[in-house]
């Protein structure tokens, strides 16, 4: 195993985290931020070597790249973890049994975490405080397409470690190649969790090869459906605000269920989306009103690749229904239990929506661009979770916790 050492070194480091106190934790974090604008001319320039490289139209160069204002965001965001109350040490539960043992079930680091990236260099930072707040060293594997992002990171985050007297091996960045992912999916014993983000390609290649625990953070193929008893200016402002905030995110729209009532609403629903260029892909029905409103040069009609597409770009498919069941037919279908929408101002359809869809966060008349760590109060993520094991939706730091049992008694033994 080429990479052994590493594994060994980070393990090492994680035991160590076990005697660190959140203050000294809390402080590390805030200088890292603090180190993080003091230098970001530094890790802007390494940032723009890897865009360089990248075509400004792929969809992945919005991921990649960095600002100052994105780094003033991204420290926020350290310094606000910093803030949170620990993730460690929290009584479960507590019971006494009729023998006199007292059990005691308290949430515990996993110890090493390991995480597999694209084109992201924010999650550097963001697992970096996540982990340390939560008590986990973590072992970072970027992509080729930012390298020179996340080596100069990475640099600036163990400079800051080891001037506050920690172990700079508690994070540790591997090479961008096949061979270190390999060998990561394989770390027993040095790994304890594996948490893939990117691509479809990316998550499914983890989860079939790892023989060590994954999380998987699913593509996101988004659906909004607008019902019959939609309110069109709630609808036009929640549709847009979803497809054009940031198209490269997981939470972005990637498809506008509409009820057939309805038909006559989307143009106005459309309106805005035109101004940023989106593509539409519409069934035979939306493509009929859309025709004499929307740019021809930015509507095509749908096929069947048209849905079920995370899209990860300015377009977006539109199928139309004629009843909420067929609009949940239609999304069982085709969603990644991600995040999904509905648009109406009839409660009982509201509720009926949200008990059936099954997805990670259900959302009724607001934005899917709300399924982020930070929205959600918990400080940053390290995470979308689709999967129902462990941690579903954005994963905190609580969901960088697991626990274990402490029994004490005074001499009971079992008959």
């Amino acid at each position: 195993m080429k990479y052994k050492a590493t594994f060994e070194a980070v393990r090492r480091a994680g035991r160590s985290l076990t005697m660190v106190t959140d203050v000294q934790i809390n402080q590390i974090l805030n200088a890292v931020a603090d180190e993080a604008v003091k230098q970001q001319e530094y890790i802007l320039a390494e940032n723009a070597k890897d865009l360089a490289r990248m075509e400004p139209s792929n969809p992945k160069y919005d991921r990649l790249k960095l600002t100052a204002e994105r780094i003033e965001g991204i420290a926020a965001d350290m310094r606000n973890v910093a803030q949170l109350p620990s993730p460690l040490n929290r009584v479960l539960s507590e019971t006494i049994r009729p023998n006199g043992m007292r059990l005691t079930k308290i949430s515990v680091p996993f110890g090493v975490i390991g995480i597999i990236y694209e084109a992201r260099p924010n999650v550097s930072f963001d697992v970096f405080s996540l982990c340390l707040k939560s008590g986990n060293a973590c072992l970072l594997k970027g992509g080729s397409d930012a390298e020179a992002s996340n080596r100069a990171i990475v640099g600036i985050i163990k400079e800051v470690v080891k001037a506050n007297g920690l172990n700079p091996d508690i994070v540790e960045l591997l090479p961008p190649d096949r061979e270190a992912t390999h060998e990561m999916l394989h770390a027993v014993g040095y790994v304890d969790l594996i948490i893939p983000r990117g691509s479809s390609g990316l998550i499914n290649y983890v989860r079939q090869n790892a023989t060590i625990p994954v999380i998987e953070t699913g593509a996101g193929i988004c659906h909004a459906y607008f019902d019959e008893d939609g309110d069109v200016e709630i609808g036009a402002a929640i549709i847009n605000n979803a497809k054009t905030r940031r198209v490269s995110v997981c939470n972005a729209l990637d498809c506008l269920v509409i009820n057939e009532k309805r038909l006559s609403d989307l143009p106005r629903i459309c309106q805005e989306l035109s101004k940023s260029k989106v593509t539409i892909y519409a069934d035979p029905q939306a493509y009929e009103v859309l025709k004499d409103v929307y740019p021809l040069d930015l509507l095509e009609t749908a096929t069947t690749e048209s849905f079920g597409t995370e899209f990860l770009d300015y377009k977006m498919a539109v199928k139309t229904v004629a009843t909420l069941e067929e609009a949940l037919n239609h999304i069982e279908q085709y969603s990644s239990k991600h995040s999904e929408c509905i648009i109406t101002a009839n409660k009982d359809k509201a509720s009926l929506f949200t008990k059936v869809v099954d997805a990670a966060c259900v959302y009724h008349n607001v934005s899917t661009a709300f399924t982020d760590g930070a929205q959600f109060g918990l400080g940053a993520e390290i995470g979308i979770s689709t999967q129902k094991l462990h941690a579903r939706g954005p994963m905190g730091l609580e969901e960088l916790t697991s626990y274990k049992w402490i029994v004490e008694g005074s001499g009971q033994t079992r008959p």
